[in-house]
């Protein structure tokens, strides 16, 4: 199985995706600032980042961005807030700077397992 880091200010949401994942067999770990996920893999990589858009300290898209800089084997998927106009544009964003998925909150237990099947499925 796979390895998630799972980033998102939010630790309720955090911890659902993370419990989602283990009941899958995958290993998961839930972060809220995107430096500590950064220094994370690099010390222990995980196969795949699962990041929040909105985030206080640096936002997903730049995460996203660093992530394919420093770790171009990770695989991504970006997750935001059903919204506006404004928000969808930032998750056609994420995929414009390397989410391989993007996923609208709130998502169903289901959409979230499709999209890690696709990405873990997707050649480096």
């Amino acid at each position: 199985m796979a390895r998630f880091l799972i980033l998102d200010d939010d630790e309720d949401i955090g911890s659902v995706v993370q419990m989602i994942l283990q009941l899958e067999g995958h290993e998961a770990v839930v972060l809220t600032k995107a430096d500590d996920a950064i220094a994370l893999q690099r010390a222990q990589p995980a196969e795949v980042l699962i990041t929040d858009i909105f985030m206080p300290d640096k936002d997903g898209l730049e995460t996203i961005q660093q992530f394919r800089r420093e770790f171009p084997e990770a695989k991504i998927i970006a997750m935001s807030g059903v919204g506006d106009t404004q928000r969808n544009t930032y998750l056609f964003s994420a995929r414009e700077v390397g989410a391989a998925q993007v996923l609208r909150k709130p998502f169903e237990k289901e959409a979230l397992l499709a999209a890690v099947r696709l990405v873990l499925a997707a050649r480096p």
